[in-house]
């Protein structure tokens, strides 16, 4: 009952500020957290690096092994896209197998990086039908403070930048640089009772009606969608998250210089 009175006075106080075009953390509704992004944070790894997405902490490592292709993609690499929500990076976590948010987050991470063509899969063939290189994205969320899908996303695009494949480690020659094509970044909006807020804290994201996770590549174009919660958004307001996500877009390429 308490919880719920919380949940009641706090989703009130969240509208209120949106009618003055205010947030609980003095953000404009269509304005997104501070990033910071460092990369080969993981010395093991291939490639790594961490994104502080406000005060969303989150940790993406990159691994290349050798394997054997799937039976009907034969010519092509294996992307494999997992994330790993621990207790210590929120008390809503939990242990044990993972829980449909881990699933859901390695899925619409997998979704952008994969539609979006970011590495050529074909030119991670080693022999057709017998051996190609699997490159394995783990995502692990040090600490959570809301919107880990975008923040994720920027990680492992970041982490796949500065990969290289091991071609030393399996006495194939020198190691080389992965290639990486695309540079997709989502931009997640959740709709409230007054409309709809970009990058949402985690206050925000626990009173939201909806949301919608929007991934577009560097020339605008949206390669991928992720639908959540129960409530529904109108025609205008996808139509707003697709133009926001791609503004988004823009902004942070131009900051991270890719």
């Amino acid at each position: 009952m308490e919880h719920n009175v919380v949940s009641e006075l706090k989703t009130e106080y969240i509208n209120r500020l949106f009618v003055e075009a205010r947030r609980i953390d003095g953000r404009r509704p269509d304005e997104i957290r501070s990033i910071e992004v460092e990369t080969n944070f993981i010395p093991q790894a291939e490639g790594s690096a961490r994104v502080k997405w406000g005060s969303t902490d989150v940790v993406v490592g990159v691994k290349l092994e050798q394997g054997t292709p799937f039976p009907d993609t034969p010519d092509k690499g294996v992307l494999i896209t997992n994330s790993e929500l621990i207790p210590m990076a929120s008390p809503y976590f939990e242990l044990g197998p993972p829980r449909p948010e881990s699933i859901e987050l390695a899925r619409v991470v997998d979704r952008g990086i994969r539609e979006a063509q970011t590495i050529d899969l074909s030119g991670l063939c080693i022999k057709p039908k017998e051996k190609v290189w699997m490159v394995y994205v783990d995502i692990h969320a040090l600490d959570f403070g809301g919107n880990l899908f975008d923040a994720a996303l920027l990680g492992a695009i970041a982490a796949l930048r500065c990969a290289r494949v091991p071609n030393a480690r399996f006495k194939m020659g020198e190691d080389i640089k992965l290639k990486v094509d695309h540079y997709p970044i989502s931009c997640t909006s959740i709709k409230i009772e007054n409309g709809l807020l970009v990058d949402p804290c985690l206050d925000e994201e626990r009173v939201a009606l909806a949301r919608l996770t929007v991934t577009t590549d560097e020339k605008g174009d949206v390669r991928a969608m992720q639908k959540g919660l129960s409530g529904k958004f109108t025609f205008d307001e996808v139509k707003t998250a697709i133009q926001t996500s791609q503004r988004v877009g823009r902004e942070l390429r131009q900051k991270l210089k890719i």
